[in-house]
């Protein structure tokens, strides 16, 4: 493989938004706001960089058990992001995606996202995915019970059912899987995130705390991933 190969599709869990906060003897809604500008950043390195999909784990599923003025602080954040990645999104020619169940969330907030992705739906450069109330056993649920429905209504065998299948109902249809996932905070885990779609996927964590994150970790990301040696089902690939 090349040196420093850019990975077409980039997935990161960012983690440590609280601990960053605490560290700094502020409440965790700092930790969040920080956050958020961080990823604001990430989409325009990324996109300055060439990687064609990024996904960030923005809330997840399991997210709603928190405070009930962390998760407010939270759906704040969203509006006034979605607002600014609006922004982000017509400089650089950046197309986004909202995956996960939008369902539990205000009408005002759902009506942002749906804007979101109308305006931007024409980009080229890059495709930013945001999960928001994302969960990855959530999104295999949905995915079943859509097939379900449509053996139900006859218009597919259970015996026809391929691996093709369930991904082409998963939030992220049509998007290539990730080639190398990102993990802040130093915890090793995945975090029901995208189970399905990092079967294959490499790796990376670091002990930064995600307001911490920059383009120079991300280069060391993409660095790590570059000097690997990857084998699928014991096939070595470049």
């Amino acid at each position: 493989m090349a040196e420093n190969t850019v990975p077409r599709h980039v997935a990161i869990i960012l983690d440590g938004n609280g601990r960053w906060a605490q560290n700094r003897h502020l409440p965790r809604t700092f930790g969040h706001r920080e956050g958020c500008k961080t990823v604001e950043q990430t989409v325009y390195d990324a996109a300055d960089l060439g990687i064609e999909y990024l996904t960030v784990y923005g809330f997840s599923t399991e997210n709603w058990k928190r405070s009930e003025e962390e998760v407010g602080t939270l759906m704040q954040l969203f509006r006034y992001y979605t607002k600014r990645l609006l922004k982000v999104a017509k400089e650089k020619n950046v197309r986004v995606i909202a995956i996960g169940d939008r369902s539990r969330f205000d009408e005002d907030l759902i009506d942002g996202l749906n804007e979101l992705e109308s305006e931007t739906r024409n980009n080229t450069k890059m495709t930013f995915l945001l999960a928001l109330n994302y969960g990855a056993r959530d999104e295999i649920r949905r995915a079943v019970e859509k097939i379900a429905e449509e053996v139900k209504a006859g218009k597919v065998e259970p015996s026809a059912i391929t691996e093709d299948t369930i991904a082409g109902h998963l939030d992220t249809a049509g998007i290539p899987d990730p080639d190398l996932l990102i993990r802040t905070g130093g915890e090793l885990r995945l975090s029901n995130y995208l189970l399905w779609q990092c079967a294959y996927t490499e790796i990376y964590v670091t002990d930064l705390l995600w307001p911490d994150f920059n383009m120079e970790e991300l280069k060391k990301a993409i660095a790590s991933y570059s000097g690997r040696e990857r084998r699928y089902g014991g096939v070595l690939k470049p």
